[in-house]
């Protein structure tokens, strides 16, 4: 089944920590709250870390939720985990969407799947689940 939603970033807060090495690309984390609209409905809490050149538009994120709410009406919360690396610019070279085995509870106990995260030219950022329950 696909369920698509746009989400919105209500939260990013910075975690002050600096990794004892040093490389050519600053490394830096975050913590975010989300909200989702739309067949996927409901709130998320991030773990995020980067190491992106602001210049050249060049880097990697990697990233965990907690997601709690309703897909296709069903409630219930899991946990799901994504990266991207691009280039000089917004294409992406690398990308990885995977709910979290085992992590669902309430009515989406046992959900899985992929998905994907697209941002639009006018910045409208969306989520694609690609996802099966029992």
């Amino acid at each position: 089944m696909r369920a698509s939603c746009v989400f919105h970033v209500d939260e990013l807060t910075p975690v002050d920590w600096t990794p004892p090495v040093t490389t050519a690309v600053d490394v830096g984390h975050a913590h975010m709250v989300k909200r989702y609209e739309g067949a996927v409905n409901g709130t998320s809490v991030t773990q995020f870390s980067a190491a992106y050149d602001q210049a050249s538009g060049t880097g990697t994120y990697v990233a965990m939720e907690s997601f709690e709410g309703t897909v296709d009406g069903r409630a219930g919360a899991f946990n799901f985990a994504h990266s991207a690396t691009t280039t000089c610019g917004p294409q992406r070279l690398a990308e990885l969407f995977v709910i979290v085995p085992a992590s669902g509870a309430g009515e989406l106990a046992g959900i899985t799947g992929t998905g994907a995260l697209e941002v639009d030219a006018d910045g409208v950022h969306r989520l694609h689940l690609d996802y099966d329950l029992p």
